[in-house]
């Protein structure tokens, strides 16, 4: 498999997670956004979004959108360690969860619309700076308010409280959490209050698929 994406996206980010968690060898293919690579043909030919991360299947099909990617993944390599582990009702929450973040905090904060503000509407880095810094820590809240939810719904069930966003292990939800983070510290939003949200991020974080996953450990990697 070859995966085109860019170090520093953070749905790229979630899907090198993804592949290192269940131990899936892959090429790895950088498309530099800042740049422009991904409206160049050789790649957005394949892509109608013309976004990363593009995952191109060994039999040549080319997949987008992160969330699909990983749970094709998951469908078609099931002997590998699950990310969506339980029954229905815990698979469920998981992809709420990773939802939250994939759908709730990471469009309006992604590359092209912070360069939308500043370079059509005119907006100062400040300013781009604080409409991340707003949207950013109020969809984290929301996260953690979920998670507080989950952590009484494990209880009232006997389970044990949770390591990770949902139970001791890497899931889909770690997967869109921990990229959301590291974005969150670029930016320097205000992470304190959130202890739930924190400690599975810390969990996750010193997985050895987050640690091989992160943007620092790939060879299209910036300062």
């Amino acid at each position: 498999m070859k995966l085109h994406n860019y170090f520093r996206s953070s749905a790229s980010y979630r899907v090198r997670i993804a592949l290192h968690a269940k131990g899936l060898p892959y090429d790895y293919v950088p498309v530099h956004l800042v740049k422009g690579e991904h409206r160049a043909a050789a790649f957005a030919s394949h892509m109608g979004d013309a976004l990363v991360p593009a995952l191109e299947t060994e039999d040549g099909q080319w997949l987008n959108q992160s969330l699909a990617i990983i749970e094709w993944l998951e469908e078609t390599y099931p002997d590998t360690p699950t990310l969506l582990p339980g029954n229905a009702l815990a698979r469920a929450r998981i992809r709420a969860l990773a939802l939250q973040v994939a759908c709730e905090i990471h469009p309006i904060n992604n590359l092209r619309v912070l360069g939308y503000l500043k370079n059509t509407l005119g907006q100062s880095e400040e300013a781009k700076n604080a409409w991340y810094q707003h949207w950013c820590r109020a969809g984290l809240e929301a996260f953690e308010r979920q998670l507080v939810l989950l952590a009484a719904e494990r209880k009232a069930q006997g389970l044990p409280p949770s390591t990770f966003c949902w139970g001791d292990s890497l899931t889909l939800a770690d997967c869109a959490l921990v990229p959301q983070i590291f974005n969150a510290q670029r930016f320097n939003v205000d992470l304190q209050g959130l202890p739930l949200t924190m400690a599975a991020y810390q969990a996750a974080l010193a997985t050895d698929a987050v640690q091989k996953a992160q943007p620092s450990a790939c060879p299209d990697a910036q300062a």
